[in-house]
């Protein structure tokens, strides 16, 4: 059975990992000219990974919840590193370059990371308003039970 808690939790898991997907598209678009990381090489785009998880606050409910009564709340799993995608340009002035004068760059596409950016805000808006819905719906029941 679902209460008021529960869906401003389910909606508060929307938000932070809305907002840890917007923190790391926004790494992505500031080094999108990164040619060196202290790892090594170029920045290396990345992308998280969301997945639903059934809503319980301990194992006991999560054992007696019936199949048709699993509320989901999202997480991030993990955080991928894109290790293939580089750019290489021609550039034999450039102190990174390498013996045949070319420069590896991080292969990120500014278009598809603010098109990722605007989804994540909209997300994130969708959450919020989630949030004040429920909010207005518990002040509206305790406002019949004057």
């Amino acid at each position: 059975m679902a209460d008021f808690s529960t869906g401003l939790r389910i909606s508060s898991s929307g938000l932070s990992a809305q907002r840890m997907r917007m923190n790391t598209i926004s790494s992505n678009i500031a080094n999108i000219n990164t040619t060196r990381t202290p790892e090594g090489g170029p920045y290396r785009r990345k992308d998280v990974v969301f997945e639903a998880m059934p809503e319980a606050r301990n194992f006991g409910e999560l054992v007696t919840m019936p199949p048709n009564d699993n509320f989901q709340r999202v997480q991030v799993t993990d955080v991928n590193v894109d290790q293939d995608a580089v750019d290489l340009r021609y550039e034999p002035d450039h102190a990174d370059a390498n013996e045949q004068g070319y420069v590896a760059y991080p292969k990120i596409n500014l278009m598809e990371e603010m098109a990722n950016m605007i989804q994540a805000t909209r997300s994130y808006e969708a959450n919020v308003s989630a949030i004040q819905a429920s909010k207005d719906m518990a002040l509206g029941a305790l406002e019949i039970g004057r």
